[in-house]
């Protein structure tokens, strides 16, 4: 029989903050159906047989289930790996790197099950200082909503309706409302859209498959929305640290805009985007390095 919900983790090298996550799940009695899937990309570090022993009844109990991955897929295919064999009403993504607080799920499940519009939604993503992860929502990052970002009036004005579009922070945090993008941290996506839309595109190896996502479900006629009343933790960075995440990063930021927005454009806007993504990029690389020595 159909889960009511299927949770989607993906391992690499984070024995402790994914038990962490999976714990906070498990450890609480929920009035739905569930199961997990936990896709481990080749950690090759013992945390995958950690885990497994760690959980070892629930997986008897066919609670949680594990992927073994021969090599590290990336973060789309891993989820489309678990996505595929799912069969749930709802599908969510939920990094490994995060702890789901009180009632979060059934509070989120119970919002979507009002509404038949809405394709996908995430909920309030705290960082462990309690302030607001603000990748949590998000306007899809045109060239106008890039430029302000790049340029820092996003940041100088925070509360203006205009520049500060790139993380709405001109929002009440704790409020609902439809947005383009939530964070691949907690996505938490309707079975008809995922049917409707299709699987995550794999060509992103990590960062922007949520965005993209988003944007495709928002094409398809489907409402995105932020629900600020529930909330998890998100421990951010213990998920993604390899070598290569910072490239990766503004590699989709390139992917995400000629996928979305090049056909749009001149060659002039073009070059001025990828300038800017590069300059950033490699802007930060320096800085790491210096730090590094």
């Amino acid at each position: 029989m159909p889960r009511d919900l299927s949770i989607i983790i993906v391992n690499y090298r984070t024995y402790q903050l994914t038990k962490q996550t999976i714990e906070s799940v498990i450890n609480r009695e929920h009035p739905f159906s569930y199961n997990i899937y936990v896709v481990d990309n080749a950690s090759a570090d013992g945390s995958l047989e950690k885990l497994e022993e760690d959980f070892q009844d629930e997986v008897e109990d066919g609670l949680v289930e594990f992927i073994a991955n021969p090599e590290n897929r990336g973060f789309s295919q891993a989820n489309n790996q678990a996505i595929t064999l799912s069969s749930s009403q709802y599908v969510l993504l939920l990094n490994s790197d995060t702890v789901v607080q009180g009632d979060c799920l059934e509070k989120c499940l119970d919002y979507m099950a009002g509404d038949k519009e809405i394709g996908a939604l995430g909920c309030k993503i705290l960082l462990p200082d309690g302030k607001l992860d603000k990748a949590c929502r998000r306007s899809f990052p045109t060239p106008t909503v890039s430029f302000y970002r790049m340029t820092g009036l996003s940041l100088l004005f925070p509360r203006s309706k205009r520049f500060g579009r790139y993380n709405l922070s001109y929002l009440d945090e704790n409020g609902t409302y439809e947005v383009d993008s939530l964070s691949g941290a907690f996505m938490l996506v309707r079975r008809e859209a995922i049917d409707d839309v299709g699987l995550l595109d794999e060509e992103f190896f990590m960062y922007g498959e949520d965005i993209d996502w988003c944007y495709r479900i928002k094409q398809a006629g489907w409402k995105v929305v932020y629900y600020g009343d529930a909330n998890i933790t998100h421990y951010k960075g213990g998920s993604g640290r390899q070598s290569k995440a910072l490239y990766e990063f503004y590699n989709a930021m390139r992917l995400f805009y000629n996928k979305h927005y090049r056909d749009e454009h001149n060659i002039l806007v073009t070059i001025f985007i990828y300038t800017g993504i590069w300059s950033v990029y490699l802007s930060k690389q320096a800085l790491n390095f210096f730090k590094s020595i």
